[in-house]
């Protein structure tokens, strides 16, 4: 936005220099982006970068009331008379969306002579604050708006069907624009209409058929206040920024309507003659901004500027900035002018005490803090990362209590010595848990009791167990699941989990670690059921076990289906490795594809492990594809499909050398697994 220093000194007197001018605006956080001089005079013209959020500052008045806050001088706002109406003639005023529209103004002017030049000061001002003279009412029109900040807009009144409306625009409906496009508008627009037609968006663009011309008489003056919201909704809609939904979508103060209607008027039977009707409003007070009482607080100016100011270097500043003070004791309460529709909350009354008092005067303080520093190790992974796994996967972060039944207890694992409390709570809060399993078992019953057929929780808390006769604190993270493996849905067919789906859950928690670390190998425990049950090995130690909870314990917590569950000691997980660099092969890789017959007791684990010892190096990739029993394979053997896939990382391997390997991979394959070679 352009602003002239000689525009200026109308509303404002100061001595300062435009350069001088410039340095105060651009402390008190409006920017001055260029500083040019009106031809033939020493004046500047400030071209300025005005926040979002100051919507009050996009009129000369505005920036002159800023500017005379900011110097402790006194504002001279434009002095603006009413007008005697000289015919009763008018329009019918409809307004049926209040909400969006709850201040319109409106005037008739008759016998205009609209083909009258704009006077060269006025051409010369709105030209100089960067808009294009066009003709003398538009002209008039953009000159009140850039002096007072209120979009105004003029009709031709032969042009439009007796009445006002402001509704909102009805299906189908369409309107040519004054930059000559034709738009299709959509239902929730709002629009300024007549009795037949749509002749304006509200707060965007006039009409093209509306427009005032050569030929017109007798013109209509709008002057309304509309919700910023509808007007930036609109503008971005149809894709039209104009110097009037520019200020409205800020907020214009909704105070001003009358008075930029009454300026208007008095420019046009000034310069264009004519006889005015009478002033027709409808104001819905209720609907329009208000101010509330903010509270201020010394002790939060200071704590938020580092510094004490006096009470009537504070109370001074806030009148400056047109606000209403009161004191009561070490707080103030302020009211806003209504144009600062930006000022809402305490911090906002801190930060334009500051502004005017000068960033610059404002002392640096040091923090007085003592930071703490704790070292986080690169190779232990944050336990947030476990969670935000598992509830990627569709797991409930559970809490449950670190006091548990004694019975319950027992119910999970009879051989388990839980230390008691002397002081317990209840019966049912006596003993320290050495399990999460019992809290989050009792979670199942509580969401399955309430008709949950799809429960995944987990839970990352403190076990409390005995070793050499203390109590040692183990950090644990358990899991539970039961129900459907998916949402019900038609294009997957139903499926309970099971444990093969609750282990994919954790070797994707795995992977944050080193996968290649972990193995899963057969177990046995009290309270899983035999057969369904794995110890999780990491480097060949064990540091978890996953399971199917044992049918005995599902029948005492009436949990109907299978529950998987696992449970992992979180500090031997928790260790991760450093990614290190291994090089890529150059060379052509080459695979081979085995189908085996093995005892159905052999474990693919340990078919991985000993192809690893024989093929050495060159072994890439070893993939088990297939595992099937059936017919055509004796009872007590399985066929394994398995992938070999060889690359070296220094030259390419070559048929024969390929073909030793697999003779030593078969070799060895019969010799420690008695298996035979499927044809």
């Amino acid at each position: 936005m352009k602003v002239s220093k000689l525009w200026l000194k109308t509303l404002i007197k100061t001595s300062l220099n435009t350069a001088e001018i410039a340095d105060k605006l651009t402390n008190a956080g409006i920017e001055v982006d260029q500083v040019e001089m009106e031809a033939g005079s020493r004046q500047g013209i400030f071209t300025l970068k005005v926040p979002p959020n100051r919507g009050d500052c996009l009129s000369m008045e505005g920036v002159a009331r800023e500017l005379a806050a900011l110097l402790d001088q006194p504002f001279q706002p434009l002095m603006v008379t009413d007008f005697i109406p000289n015919h009763s003639e008018t329009l019918t005023l409809r307004v049926e969306e209040p909400e969006l529209c709850p201040h319109y103004a409106g005037c008739k002017i008759k016998n205009i002579h609209v083909s009258t030049p704009t006077p060269n000061w006025l051409k010369e001002k709105i030209e100089t604050a960067g808009i294009r003279s066009n003709s003398l009412i538009v002209d008039i029109m953009n000159y009140v708006m850039l002096e007072l900040g209120q979009p105004l807009h003029a009709f031709d009144v032969a042009t439009v069907d007796t009445e006002i409306v402001i509704r909102k625009a009805k299906s189908g409906e369409s309107i040519a624009l004054l930059d000559n496009q034709t738009i299709t508008l959509k239902k929730d627009t709002l629009v300024i209409a007549d009795k037949s037609k749509v002749l304006a968006i509200a707060g965007v663009m006039g009409g093209l058929t509306s427009s005032v011309t050569e030929k017109t008489t007798d013109i209509w003056i709008e002057s309304a206040y509309f919700d910023p919201i509808a007007v930036r909704l609109a503008a971005k809609e149809y894709g039209l920024k104009t110097d009037a939904s520019f200020r409205f979508e800020r907020g214009v103060d909704p105070s001003l309507q009358r008075r930029a209607m009454l300026r208007a008027v008095q420019l046009v039977l000034e310069i264009a003659g004519g006889s005015a009707g009478a002033l027709l409003e409808q104001k819905s007070e209720t609907l329009l901004p208000k101010q509330n009482v903010i509270l201020l607080r010394k002790e939060r100016i200071r704590r938020i500027l580092g510094m004490t100011l006096l009470d009537n270097n504070i109370v001074q500043i806030l009148q400056r900035l047109g606000m209403q003070v009161e004191r009561e004791g070490e707080t103030f309460k302020v009211t806003p002018p209504v144009f600062r529709s930006d000022i809402t909350l305490e911090v906002d009354l801190i930060e334009e005490i500051a502004r005017l008092f000068g960033f610059q005067h404002i002392k640096t303080q040091q923090p007085a803090a003592n930071l703490l520093y704790y070292p986080i190790p690169e190779t232990v992974l944050p336990t947030n990362r476990f969670k935000e796994i598992l509830i990627d996967r569709g797991y409930y972060e559970a809490i449950t209590y670190s006091f548990i039944d004694p019975l319950r207890l027992q119910l999970f694992d009879e051989t388990a010595k839980p230390w008691v409390l002397a002081n317990p709570i209840s019966a049912e809060m006596a003993a320290m848990r050495v399990s999460l399993w019992p809290g989050l078992c009792q979670a199942l019953q509580y969401n399955q009791n309430r008709q949950r057929d799809r429960i995944r929780l987990f839970e990352m808390g403190t076990c409390f167990l005995e070793e050499n006769g203390k109590i040692i604190e183990k950090q644990m993270l358990s899991g539970v699941a039961m129900g459907t493996l998916m949402q019900e849905q038609w294009g997957v067919p139903a499926k309970s989990v099971d444990f093969y789906d609750v282990k994919r859950d954790l070797e994707a928690l795995f992977s944050l670690v080193g996968l290649q670390d972990f193995s899963f190998e057969k177990s046995e425990r009290p309270q899983l059921h035999p057969g369904q049950t794995a110890a999780i090995l990491r480097a060949g130690k064990e540091v978890g076990v996953l399971g199917s909870l044992h049918p005995r314990i599902l029948k005492a917590l009436s949990l109907e289906g299978s529950v998987v569950a696992f449970e992992l000691d979180l500090a031997r997980v928790q260790s991760a490795s450093i990614p290190t660099f291994h090089p890529i092969s150059k060379f052509p890789a080459i695979r081979r594809d085995i189908a085996i017959l093995v005892d159905e007791g052999v474990l693919a684990s340990e078919l991985k492990t000993a192809l690893v010892e024989v093929v050495g190096e060159s072994l890439q990739q070893c993939i088990l594809f297939d595992v099937y029993q059936g017919k055509g394979i004796a009872p007590g053997k399985k066929s394994m499909a398995i992938g070999l896939i060889l690359q070296h990382l220094s030259r390419t391997l070559v048929e024969e050398e390929v073909n030793l390997i697999m003779q030593g991979v078969l070799a060895m394959l019969s010799s420690r697994f008695q298996a035979i070679l499927r044809e």
